[in-house]
């Protein structure tokens, strides 16, 4: 894995000046993939979201790569069907066989969990040389705030209100890192913006690796989960050592704990900074607050029974 040092000499493929909003964390985890990349070329896809809207407004682009805008639920099956054609260019002759490139395709978590899932399914049993990033922040973002399957237990939502009926979402959200590991794909991993080392070694890692790989990064966003932007890592922070998002990889096979939490902290102090569970703290939500604590201990229990010891 390259230092410090080397990283901030490698080229920003993802330039400044779009328009994200300010603290989003769909940018910073673009960077810190793309950084894991290396030198060689990349392409680029991304579904319709966030992260496209406002990185590619015509005629402008903050890429400094080829990139395919696709549909919101096709990410993967383009830069797959990109990857196959690069291949089949190398069989025919037309390609230098020791060329190397990169293939990447990115999505929020409504088009990567929902929307996407199914051509994602695909791409990864198929065996495609190719790297999926889910950008997880908990919501369709772009189009209004709308609960996805990423979506916590109780959060608010434009989709899940609050009120006398419910209090947010009711469901708990779908463990989809696990769902692409069940693929027995080569790497599978769960990253954080907030941990950006870890995150850049399982890009390097992923890229790396022969056939398909996945990594599903939290990426907190400022707007829906309402809270401040300069607040981003911290709440990412507090998701790693809540528990609520644990940091692992899958590695043929393998489950790997890459950033050990000794003490988790309470749920509460993930879930209290953020306007979306506001809710949860007011007098009658006792019982909620201890289900979404019992929920988030009993995956934790989970993950840590698949884990090797080191």
């Amino acid at each position: 894995m390259a230092n410090l040092k080397e990283l901030t000499h490698r080229e920003d493929r993802l330039a400044g000046g779009h328009r994200l909003c300010a603290g989003c964390g769909a940018s910073i985890a673009v960077r810190q993939v793309l950084l894991g990349a290396g030198e060689d070329p990349v392409v680029v896809g991304c579904a319709t979201g966030c992260l496209e809207v406002s990185t590619t407004i015509y005629p402008y682009t903050s890429w400094r790569t080829p990139f395919i805008h696709n549909a919101f639920e096709n990410s993967s099956a383009t830069i797959s069907g990109v990857e196959a054609a690069f291949n089949g260019l190398k069989r025919a002759g037309k390609i230098d066989p020791d060329k190397k490139v990169r293939f990447v395709a990115f999505g929020g978590d409504g088009g990567t969990y929902d929307i996407g899932l199914q051509a994602l399914s695909g791409a990864m049993e198929r065996g495609h040389d190719m790297v999926y990033v889910c950008y997880d922040n908990g919501a369709y973002m772009n189009t209004g705030i709308q609960r996805s399957s990423a979506t916590p237990k109780g959060a608010w939502a434009t989709t899940a209100e609050v009120g006398v009926a419910q209090a947010g979402k009711k469901q708990r959200r779908k463990d989809l890192t696990a769902i692409i590991a069940a693929h027995n794909v080569p790497y599978v991993a769960q990253a954080s913006v907030s941990h950006w080392k870890d995150l850049t070694s399982k890009a390097e890692k992923a890229f790396n690796t022969p056939g398909a790989a996945f990594i599903n990064v939290f990426a907190p966003c400022p707007r829906g989960w309402r809270t401040p932007s300069s607040a981003t890592i911290e709440i990412a922070k507090l998701a790693v050592q809540t528990g609520y998002w644990p940091l692992y990889e899958v590695e043929d096979g393998v489950w790997r704990q890459t950033v050990k939490v000794m003490n988790r902290k309470p749920i509460e102090e993930f879930l209290k900074p953020q306007g979306r569970f506001k809710h949860l703290f007011a007098p009658g939500n006792e019982a909620l607050l201890a289900e979404i604590q019992g929920d988030v201990d009993r995956a934790w229990d989970s993950l840590m029974a698949r884990c090797v010891t080191e």
